[in-house]
């Protein structure tokens, strides 16, 4: 969105976009630059006319929602101005990572996330889905196992009003196979038993550049990482998952890597 959400369209054109994730402030600062309502009016009617659907939002990166204190206050805040300006520009799911402990224990950690999406929901806008992300397990990341994200979901006061997003990356990094059908079948029974699917929005479809179990957050070119070619078209065909909205994070430098990943997926499918 840099220079306006007038030019969202074209770039989501350029790169073929079905689905669309984007962010809608600088993602790593606090400042948040106010909304100019011709830019917004132009950016909904554009999506309108582009067929685009659905469109998620991605929170900033530095609000953690397992923080305490003053900390957790402006995360607090942050959040609840990133789902305002959801609203405002028509979007209905602002995704969010689970935050990092910050040498709390894992189970206050959790009830801390949780304690912090119910002050966002409290005064958010109530057609805004947060979806919470799970996460590598990187440094004292939370929520990189999935009954750590069930954990987070049970102690919501709203919690018709919260969803989650599945990383192929992160979950893979946090030691849930994804390399072949056995294990993707495995790694989704557990996903459904402690999460279930009926809280999956979205799909953060990417390769993985460290190792199964590293807890490494790098996200790969499809089809070029640890994953692999054949663990990627595993996951774009599972009956489960084949017909979830998906959005590719891998590295960008121009628009060619985004068309060549697109390529390679689209490839993959059945």
């Amino acid at each position: 969105m840099a220079g306006g959400f007038k030019n969202v369209r074209e770039r989501a054109r350029a790169v073929k976009c079905e689905t669309m994730q984007m962010f809608c402030s600088n993602p790593r600062g606090w400042a948040v630059a106010k909304l100019d309502p011709e830019d917004v009016a132009q950016f909904r009617a554009d999506m309108r006319d582009s067929g685009i659907s659905p469109i998620f939002v991605h929170a900033p990166y530095l609000p953690n929602p397992a923080a305490t204190a003053t900390y957790a206050k402006r995360s607090v805040n942050a959040l609840i101005i990133q789902a305002e300006r959801c609203e405002a520009l028509g979007v209905h799911y602002l995704v969010v990572h689970a935050g990092k402990a910050m040498g709390m224990s894992l189970d206050k950690a959790l009830v801390q996330v949780a304690k912090n999406l119910d002050a966002v929901l409290a005064a958010a806008p109530e057609d805004v889905t947060l979806l919470l992300e799970n996460t590598a397990g990187m440094g004292s990341e939370v929520g990189y196992r999935f009954e750590q994200v069930a954990a987070i979901l049970s102690r919501v006061r709203q919690p018709d009003r919260v969803g989650v997003v599945l990383d192929t990356a992160h979950a893979f990094e946090a030691g849930y196979e994804l390399r072949n059908r056995a294990g993707l079948d495995a790694t989704l029974r557990e996903f459904d038993k402690l999460v279930g699917f009926s809280r999956l929005h979205l799909i953060h479809l990417n390769d993985s550049k460290t190792d199964f179990g590293s807890r490494v957050d790098r996200h790969w070119h499809i089809g070029e990482g640890k994953i692999g070619k054949e663990g990627m078209r595993a996951i774009v065909n599972h009956p489960l998952l084949r017909n979830m909205p998906a959005v590719m994070e891998t590295p960008h430098k121009t628009t060619a890597e985004d068309l060549r990943n697109l390529k390679t997926i689209r490839s993959l499918v059945a």
